[in-house]
């Protein structure tokens, strides 16, 4: 037995869903462990896209279990269109290969419409979110007045949480924001009426996976956003409202940290990040234009473009340091097919000094300039390549100084969308 946690190593959008499913192949379960609907994780398996949101990257594979954590915020609407989505799709979600914590806090639409709000006032220095209800969610279980997924099957306990969390979100929403309201008795029928859908699903996740440990089977993580987004370690305040971080693997799990053997950081070649916040390699001419275009660099969630730049080693040592990483995956380095000369920040100049790390307050990162290694790229293509040998030299050496930067090993190099365009130099799970 081994378990994995896969953790994005960037500001997300890494690739991580397609390396899930992938590794799905020695994994019997996979759980997700934080964030909400806003992520957006896309496989493309034989050629056939699947975009999941809630719902962990194992579901295609029709003989493992997928599992929702407790750190994971939940809303059930979302949820069961996804649900209806792969059916549409030939992909049977069941009780059998679908937990959910009933410990996993529940989004509603008076988070959505507060997310939504606040954005709007904040204006120019908005975050960038979702609008998906995702921070509000978060903001209402830190609280402690959450509605959690087995509260909707107490009846008096839902509807004396939901009239106390009504009275004071309707206020700020009508008093403060000037936005709509939500009447009691119709969100409450709604709500019951996903939780019956939803109530064959909810089992003890925590138990669960710890009874499959002691079977033997192998459990794999899943992290949903990037570490440049945990809400402690990252760019604060343009982060996400959870703990990113593999720690949190745990604690949004219920499995102590002593069960993960292994930290997987999924990177792309170069970086991207969506939303506000500062971005020191960000590029805003050809070459930048390149990457978004050649990369199909859109939201899986929003559609939203990314912002995009050279591979930055600073991000993703921080990334390392944070989340105990062991190995790398490198993403999307056939986007990098074509290019003369390629650029790798190796750390960062401010003031006529050189950070090597990331420095903790962002107006400081906000004039860093980015310090640059060149390299020479490579003409031959390399997208689908599957053998390491078959990857031209320029690549190699690439993907070699990546690892000196790093101080970590490259384990899978990614070359395409489609599960199969792999190279697997160090399996996680061996």
């Amino acid at each position: 037995m081994a378990n994995v946690v896969v953790v994005g190593s960037q500001w997300g959008d890494e690739g991580k869903g397609k390396i899930v499913d992938l590794l799905m192949d020695r994994a019997d379960v996979v759980a997700r462990f934080q964030g909400g609907h806003n992520a957006g994780h896309t496989l493309v398996v034989d050629g056939k896209k699947y975009v999941l949101h809630l719902i962990p990257s194992g579901i295609v594979r029709p003989d493992k279990v997928s599992a929702i954590g407790n750190g994971v915020v939940l809303d059930p609407e979302s949820l069961i269109q996804e649900i209806h989505n792969l059916a549409n799709l030939h992909i049977s979600v069941n009780s059998n290969n679908l937990k959910i914590s009933p410990l996993a806090a529940v989004i509603f639409p008076y988070h959505r419409e507060l997310d939504v709000a606040r954005e709007k006032r904040k204006g120019k220095g908005k975050i960038g979110t979702t609008g998906r209800g995702i921070g509000p969610a978060y903001e209402d279980k830190i609280a402690r007045r959450g509605i959690r997924m087995g509260d909707l099957f107490n009846r008096p306990t839902f509807e004396a949480k939901l009239r106390d969390n009504l009275a004071l979100h309707n206020f700020m929403l009508e008093n403060y924001y000037g936005s709509s309201t939500f009447n009691f008795e119709s969100l409450r029928d709604d709500t019951l009426r996903m939780a019956d859908i939803l109530a064959p699903y909810v089992e003890d996740v925590s138990l669960y996976l710890h009874q499959a440990m002691a079977q033997g089977k192998s459990i794999m993580f899943e992290g949903a956003q990037g570490a440049l987004l945990d809400i402690d370690h990252g760019t604060y305040p343009f982060v996400t409202s959870s703990n990113t971080a593999a720690g949190n693997a745990a604690n949004g799990t219920g499995v102590g940290p002593r069960d993960l053997h292994y930290v997987l950081g999924i990177a792309k070649a170069y970086t991207t990040r969506v939303g506000g916040g500062p971005f020191p390699t960000e590029l805003e001419d050809s070459v930048g234009e390149h990457l978004a275009t050649v990369g199909h660099e859109f939201g899986s969630t929003t559609g939203r473009p990314r912002r995009c730049g050279w591979f930055d080693a600073v991000v993703v040592r921080h990334a390392i340091r944070t989340s105990s990483i062991t190995g790398l995956t490198i993403t999307k380095l056939d986007v990098l097919d074509g290019l003369e000369k390629i650029k790798i920040c190796v750390g960062y100049s401010r003031n006529g000094q050189r950070l090597d790390t990331m420095p903790a307050d962002i107006s400081v990162l906000e004039t860093c300039t980015p310090i640059y290694e060149e390299m020479a790229g490579w003409n031959k293509p390399t997208a689908g390549v599957t053998q390491w040998d078959e990857l031209p030299d320029e690549a190699h050496a690439y993907l070699k100084r990546l690892e000196e930067l790093t101080g970590v090993k490259v384990d899978i190099v990614s070359t395409g969308a489609d599960r199969d365009h792999t190279i697997i130099l160090h399996h996680p799970f061996s």
